[in-house]
């Protein structure tokens, strides 16, 4: 397992994690099972926004006597006082929910503490109003709650919040087809939720991602707005890619399951190209670099990808990025033009043009 450090808080994540929106339906000997198995294999980050109360428990009896090794998501906002998922902004229901939650969970403390579900800036507004997110700070101060993190499928709002709110961890909403206009919670231009990543990127805010694969839609051809399916490795990597990205969440509920998500940490790179994409890329989104490396091997060793990275986050302002950039063992100033790259690129990049245009830039950035 590979892990990624949050540089607000030090914590090192497993770039894999488990997301519970199913758990419970294995049943409660499977669910435990499956998850002591997610844990030996080295995940250890878990999303605790359950489509049913009966998975708190379930996690319980997992981590009883490791709880300390792993990281918990738990969301200020998912009320489970019916059984089953439900959302209040009630600030009373919010701290019996929460309550309830640690008892289940067999702990006395949450690694991350989200404002939950927050998707239009009303949301964000009555959250004030009601007290939740004081009280989430309050428990904070106690302890109780060690880190920050926020919930949301809309950049707008997000940028709204990340400039109101201490945060440490966002969960955003990831995958191919969000990023052009397609499903359900494609909210966002693309440009907005590129900003989204290279902020959380160059302030130092976690990302973890829900709907990987657009809530299985991405892996069948017949549901797939595209009418194309990805693997789920391809899926994974693509949100991986994206700045400031740490972990993916995907749903499992079984060991087996479980195995097949930990297949990522072994695949190819020919396994984990999604550069397939550009097959149904908007073609006004041609000419931008999405870092799939579909482009190597460079035969002077430049990481192309890596490269277009740090070079977008340096000229959104991150600082880190372009000494990031500095310390490669080659750049783009290493770029002998011969065209391999621009030859490769299946969103019609001019590579090699663009490696002039970054040389020259970090020439003149201070």
């Amino acid at each position: 397992m590979r892990y990624r450090k949050n540089r607000k808080t030090g914590d090192l994540i497993s770039e894999i994690g488990i997301g519970s929106s199913y758990m419970f339906q294995a049943g409660r000997e499977e669910a435990v099972k499956a998850l002591r198995h997610a844990y030996e294999n080295g995940i250890n980050y878990f999303d605790l926004a359950a489509g049913d109360g009966s998975t708190f428990p379930i996690y319980g009896e997992a981590f009883e006597g490791i709880r300390e090794n792993v990281f918990f998501q738990i969301h200020f906002g998912a009320d489970y006082s019916a059984g089953t998922y439900g959302w209040s902004l009630d600030l009373d229901t919010v701290k019996k929910s929460v309550k309830w939650q640690l008892e289940q969970l067999k702990t006395d403390y949450i690694d991350y503490g989200f404002i939950h579900c927050q998707d239009e800036d009303s949301d964000w507004e009555t959250y004030k109003k009601n007290g939740i997110y004081d009280y989430i700070l309050e428990l904070r101060k106690q302890g109780i709650v060690r880190h920050i993190g926020l919930s949301s499928h809309t950049p707008s709002v997000i940028m709204k919040i990340l400039d109101e709110a201490d945060v440490d961890m966002l969960m955003f909403s990831i995958n191919p087809a969000y990023e052009y206009g397609q499903g359900q919670y494609a909210y966002g231009a693309k440009e907005e939720r590129k900003a989204v990543y290279e902020r959380c990127e160059k302030e130092g805010i976690g990302i973890t991602v829900m709907k990987p694969f657009s809530g299985g839609q991405l892996l069948d051809a017949s549901l797939s707005p595209f009418g194309k399916a990805l693997t789920p490795y391809q899926c994974m990597k693509y949100a991986l890619d994206r700045p400031g990205v740490l972990c993916v969440l995907p749903g499992a509920q079984s060991t087996t399951e479980i195995d097949e998500l930990l297949k990522y940490e072994t695949c190819s790179e020919e396994e984990l190209d999604y550069s397939v994409m550009a097959e149904y890329a908007p073609k006004d989104t041609y000419g931008k670099c999405v870092y799939c490396n579909h482009c190597k091997p460079c035969p002077m060793g430049i990481d192309v990808g890596l490269v277009n990275k740090y070079y977008d986050l340096a000229k959104a302002g991150d600082d880190m990025a372009a000494v990031h950039y500095r310390t490669l063992e080659k750049n783009a100033s290493d770029c002998v033009g011969c065209g391999h790259c621009d030859e490769r690129c299946p969103f019609h990049v001019h590579q090699s043009a663009r490696m002039k245009e970054i040389a020259s830039w970090f020439d003149d950035y201070e």
